[in-house]
């Protein structure tokens, strides 16, 4: 025998609070089952504590577990567990007030109850029977609950259409834990992505969603029945028809959870296969934990390559985060910064509610506290990589080197770090990478800078015309040619109190840094003044004649075979960076540079000649225009009039036939 219908009015706020769930909070309908799903595991886990604390409950914890239910004909899935249940004063608050914590209450009593195993063991509860519930109206247009609380003889039926009211209605039999009926929305049932009376459908969903609850989710399918008496295919009988059997969708195994010690690398392995969607295997597992005021487990993956996307804007990350095994989002930015986007894996947190959007996530403070330990973690553990496996450590940084450079530029708190892990080519070897320490600790006596040059390949770089005096002198030099290079070189001025230098900007005396000292150092000085000197009638004259496209024309004293190079001044942006400015879209104010003269090249010393002898010669302006191209030419630049410069050199070189 039932008991009289009975209807209630949610209240105002509930009615708001429904619609805002039903149509704002979840942008992924499938969500749903992940909610219903949690909400069965914490009955289940309510059950399991509340029988070792209660010896006379009554209760069948002999196969507890969740069960999916569906009837393609009627449109409904029902998510059924035989845990806890809830009492009809329970359903009436838990459920008739929306977004009140029944997990959060029960918690609250066990702890007061219990002993400190018991405390500890609820840390394992899932979720709250209350917000999540309601985005079942996502994809039904009637819901129906049937419940009863374990020890108790009477159940609970309540039903709602999720607009303004609800039914509740006494049962004298129900089963033990709780049933949630969907009655599907009609409009999806010809759209297989939201036929979630299709098993295939909700096996995807459980997998992706619910994968790690630790107990069995089950669902019944039919599988091809096979002719009675057939025996591999000879015989005729009678078709027996499609068998049903019992198939539980998800593996319960939260490797994250377990001890290190008890997996193996296969399992690792397999888990990141899992999460990373990659077939090969890893590069680097990062197993950790933190426990006291706020806790989380955390199994991240250093990639053995570079995914396709790691530097597109609309590139994925890979970090999963869970609430208690329970999946959130498979995105979560707030975890690691941008330039560790590579890393792949599982954060389960322990106090984050289920809820909450990626929004809140960038303003809560225990997901702060985890990006900073994650964010350490992960550097201590390349920094432990290039100590002890130098080819592992060569590898990741062939492959994400360029990214973690990124973090010079918006890590301050972690950017000395980020320097001294970073490798760099230089002219020291021209197979192997170093390091800003290992530089440091070759520099010559005397030498006060870190020497670095920015440009688009090795190759051009080592061919440029500022290195040529560092290398004639024995002094070492960076050479960059990522794009990010010439961004954090713009930044970042010094490595532990040694000054950072790009030797094709500003003014440099080699000199300066310990060639020189006491007589020969004053010679040098007297023979420069008059070199500067004899010189200064050309310099004024270039200045002028190639006023368009240089701000000023100076001897130079970083070259020694070409006869030319166009230097910035010290804070002037790069040609380069120039470039990648216009091709986001920023237009700069052209930016003059300066044209060094290199003294001891004939050409020059020719074209002061001829100056001094005929200023007026129409052959110095042509030549003037080449030695400028020829040095635009030498550092990768580009020629305004590529035509004009050609003509200018037939001609030149005819009339020297």
């Amino acid at each position: 025998m039932t008991g009289k219908v009975e209807t209630h009015e949610f209240q105002a706020e509930s009615r708001q609070l429904l619609q805002l769930v039903v149509h704002s909070v979840y942008s992924n309908k499938d969500i749903f089952l992940r909610e219903l799903i949690s909400n069965a595991s914490d009955a289940l886990d309510k059950l399991r504590l509340e029988s070792l604390r209660d010896s006379d409950l009554g209760a069948d914890t002999s196969d507890l577990h969740i069960a999916l239910e569906t009837d393609a004909e009627a449109r409904t899935l029902t998510v059924r567990d035989n845990g806890i249940g809830m009492s009809r004063e329970e359903v009436t608050s838990l459920i008739g007030t929306i977004a009140k914590s029944g997990t959060a209450e029960f918690v609250r009593k066990l702890k007061e109850a219990s002993e400190n195993k018991d405390a500890a063991a609820s840390a394992d509860l899932i979720g709250s029977f209350g917000v999540g519930f309601y985005s079942s109206f996502m994809v039904a247009d009637k819901v129906t609950l049937v419940t009863r609380r374990a020890g108790e003889q009477t159940g609970t039926r309540w039903e709602s259409a999720g607009e303004g009211t609800y039914e509740l209605q006494a049962l004298d039999e129900a089963p033990q834990g709780t049933a949630v009926t969907l009655h599907l929305k009609p409009e999806d049932a010809e759209d297989r992505l939201f036929d979630y009376t299709d098993t295939g459908r909700l096996r995807q969903i459980v997998r992706r969603h619910s994968d790690f609850i630790p107990w069995p989710v089950r669902t019944t399918v039919e599988r091809p029945g096979k002719g009675e008496g057939e025996d591999e295919g000879e015989g005729e009988g009678e078709d027996a028809g499609p068998q049903q059997t019992v198939e539980t969708l998800n593996s319960m195994k939260a490797l994250w959870a377990r001890s290190p010690e008890d997996i193996s690398e296969e399992e690792y392995k397999e888990f990141y296969r899992h999460v990373g969607h990659d077939w090969t295997d890893p590069l680097e597992t990062i197993h950790t934990r933190a426990e006291g005021t706020f806790e989380y487990q955390a199994v991240l993956f250093i990639p053995s390559h570079a995914p396709l996307d790691l530097y597109q804007q609309d590139g994925k990350g890979g970090v999963h985060l869970y609430v208690r095994r329970v999946f959130i989002m498979d995105d979560c930015t707030s975890l690691l910064p941008d330039y560790l986007r590579f890393v792949k894996g599982v954060v389960d947190a322990q106090d984050l509610s289920l809820n909450v959007s990626r929004e809140a996530l960038q303003q809560d403070r225990q997901i702060q506290l985890m990006h900073r330990r994650l964010v350490k973690k992960i550097l201590s553990t390349v920094k432990s990589m290039r100590t002890k496996d130098a080819e592992r450590y060569r590898t990741f940084w062939r492959e994400f080197g360029p990214a973690m450079k990124e973090g010079l530029l918006s890590d301050f708190d972690n950017r000395e770090t980020l320097l001294d892990l970073a490798s760099f080519p230089s002219t020291h070897d021209p197979e192997e990478q170093t390091s800003l320490r290992d530089y440091v600790s070759r520099m010559k006596e005397g030498q006060e800078h870190i020497y670095f040059l920015t440009g688009e390949s090795r190759a051009r770089l080592e061919n440029s015309p500022h290195i040529e005096a560092f290398q004639a002198k024995g002094y070492e030099v960076l050479l960059l040619t990522d794009r990010v290079d010439e961004v954090w070189a713009e930044q970042i001025r010094e490595f532990e109190g040694t000054p950072l230098q790009s030797i094709a900007k500003g003014q440099v005396d080699l000199d300066a840094d310990g060639d020189g000292e006491g007589e020969d150092a004053q010679e040098r000085s007297a023979e420069e003044q008059q070199r500067e000197q004899d010189f200064e009638p050309l310099l004024g004259w270039l200045g002028t004649a190639l006023g368009d496209d240089v701000k000023e024309v100076r001897l130079s004293s970083r070259l020694t075979t070409s006869p030319a190079c166009i230097v910035g001044d010290a804070h002037d942006v790069t040609p380069n960076l120039e470039k990648m400015y216009r091709a986001m879209g920023q237009e700069l104010p052209r930016i003059k540079r300066i044209l060094e003269l290199n003294p001891g090249h004939d050409l020059v010393a020719g074209l002061k000649d001829a100056h001094t002898a005929n200023t007026e010669d129409p052959a110095l302006k042509e030549t003037a225009e080449l030695l400028y191209g020829m040095a635009l030419l030498a550092e990768g630049g580009e020629l305004a009039d590529p035509a004009r410069f050609t003509r200018l050199l037939a001609t030149r070189l005819a009339a020297a036939l």
